[in-house]
């Protein structure tokens, strides 16, 4: 997941971070673009550094992110972006492996390993996704997850640069991911640097697929921070798989969004 306020795994400031459930905030996101919904219960004790940090990733996003998005879209074919957005999240596959062994997942792990290894050969290095086909679908995790299935609160609401929507917890989460990620020890110094490549464009392609939603969250809001961050809890709540309760009061309940 671009993460849509980190991304669209956050719309708030798709910048770098990426993400692969951007559904669940999109359908949320059409519904709420106009509005400026005052969460209640959120622990956001950095308010004022956040919303700092927000205007200078809609800047980001505004003068970089958005027109090299464009041009990308524009100029490269969409199967050429489906295949490197494909590969890039290929390899996210071994760091969501070793989550799933952490938390003790061992049918997910098997899932994700078996992803991998059907897609790096018969689907040539990921540009091809033979393996949905025969019902190897991903089951998306990161160290954030791992921590909460061990107990660790999500702590308070920060926005990174670049990264964008995030917790205390899921920070620390997506530093131990850099770190924990096999890839890093599997492949040559080249091969990493088109990883880099193609993660890129993947952010580019999918600010590009989602343009006018992410752009009605960021610049037709009337508060795009507090939007934000609302659709980055509801969403980020929604992929722990239920665990997490939601201490705060969700403005859209009255509409029965499912």
């Amino acid at each position: 997941m671009l993460h849509v306020f980190s991304s669209p795994q956050g719309i708030a400031s798709p910048v770098i971070s990426r993400g692969r459930k951007f559904g669940a905030i999109l359908a949320l996101a059409v519904l709420s673009a106009c509005a400026a919904p005052q969460a209640q219960g959120i622990n956001d004790p950095y308010e004022a550094h956040n919303r700092e940090v927000h205007e200078i990733n809609k800047d980001i996003d505004r003068t970089v992110l958005r027109p090299v998005s464009r041009a990308y879209g524009n100029t490269v074919p969409a199967p050429v972006r489906g295949g490197l957005s494909r590969f890039s999240a290929n390899l996210d596959l071994p760091g969501m492996v070793v989550n799933d062994l952490l938390q003790v997942r061992l049918a997910d792990a098997i899932t994700n390993s078996a992803r991998f290894l059907f897609n790096s050969t018969v689907g040539l290095a990921g540009f091809f996704d033979p393996a949905s086909d025969i019902g190897l679908y991903e089951r998306e995790t990161d160290f954030g997850e791992t921590l909460h299935v061990w107990g660790v609160g999500e702590g308070a609401y920060v926005e990174l640069p670049l990264l964008g929507p995030s917790t205390e917890r899921d920070m620390v989460g997506k530093v131990v991911d850099v770190a924990l990620n096999p890839t890093r020890l599997m492949f040559s110094d080249e091969f990493q640097a088109g990883e880099t490549v193609a993660g890129i464009a993947d952010v580019a392609n999918e600010r590009y697929e989602y343009s006018e939603t992410i752009d009605s969250v960021l610049y037709e809001s009337a508060d795009s921070y507090a939007q934000g961050q609302l659709l980055y809890l509801q969403n980020r709540r929604f992929e722990l798989r239920g665990d997490e309760k939601p201490t705060y009061s969700d403005p859209y309940e009255a509409l029965n969004v499912q």
